[in-house]
């Protein structure tokens, strides 16, 4: 609560701090300073106030920190105007997500994944250049596709491109979320989202949050709120993380989040295959 307020107050001032939490779990000490101060401050200034801050850490589950360690705050924090939320997957993500949230105006809560901090990924040489920044607001298609739109974010990303791969040999192209890399939250590229629901008929979400309100729950009403629902060819299926505080024991915490037989499961069934 301390150091994000004195971050807040910073940035009112006109420096650009980043806050970063040891956990997004601990960011419950600070929700009024996240909320209340930096979220609203603008709006309640009439746009005279700027709070240009970023509000970064861990999210999500880890392996083995039992429930009060491991909630997702994508549908959390996506929920609250005047909030910009980015959920990187790749190294390119996260580098590129960073320097555009640093330099954007608002605030920013950038949600990382722990488990992805040791992971390799191959860097082009344009996402090397110091130049290089990922637009806020922007999915990226990660495999392209025709039979079934996968759309995911952080690190579902990666079980979503196996479970492609694995669909693959059966005959089944993904395009989405292991294809749909989602990388923020708020605002949503619902339109990429569309483009390929319109393109391949069937819609997967895929999240490591809980399903009620979540992130995919807002998919799946944006697209039947819009032109790409008349192109479904069955109901939207999503797949989620537990409804239940995460377990310590390891074989009931690999039960709560999504496999990537999940995925191939969650797939064949919206194919009826």
């Amino acid at each position: 609560m301390g150091f994000t307020g004195i971050a807040v107050g910073a940035a009112m001032a006109g420096l650009r701090p980043v806050c970063e939490f040891m956990t997004f779990n601990f960011s419950m000490q600070a929700i009024d300073q996240v909320i209340n101060s930096a979220a609203k401050t603008c709006y309640m200034s009439a746009g005279s106030i700027a709070v240009p801050i970023v509000f970064r850490g861990p999210n999500g589950a880890s392996a083995g920190v039992a429930a009060q360690h491991s909630q997702c705050f994508a549908a959390w924090y996506g929920h609250c105007p005047g909030l910009k939320v980015v959920s990187p997957w790749s190294s390119e993500d996260a580098k590129g997500l960073l320097k555009a949230s640093i330099r954007d105006d608002n605030p920013v809560v950038m949600l990382e994944n722990e488990l992805l901090y040791g992971v390799p990924f191959e860097m082009s040489e344009q996402a090397q250049s110091k130049d290089f920044v990922v637009p806020i607001g922007k999915a990226k298609i990660e495999r392209q596709g025709t039979h079934v739109t996968l759309v995911s974010h952080s690190r579902p990303v990666g079980h979503c491109l196996e479970a492609a791969a694995v669909l693959a040999k059966e005959g089944v192209e993904c395009e989405g979320g292991g294809v749909i890399n989602l990388r923020t939250i708020r605002p949503m590229d619902i339109d990429t989202v569309e483009a390929s629901v319109v393109k391949t008929n069937h819609l997967v979400t895929v999240e490591g949050g809980w399903p009620q309100f979540g992130v995919g729950a807002e998919i799946c009403a944006r697209i039947m709120e819009g032109s790409a629902f008349n192109y479904l060819d069955a109901p939207a299926v999503r797949v989620t993380g537990a409804d239940v505080p995460m377990p310590y024991a390891k074989n009931l915490e690999d039960n709560c989040i999504p496999q990537v037989k999940d995925i191939i499961f969650a797939v064949k069934k919206t194919l009826n295959i």
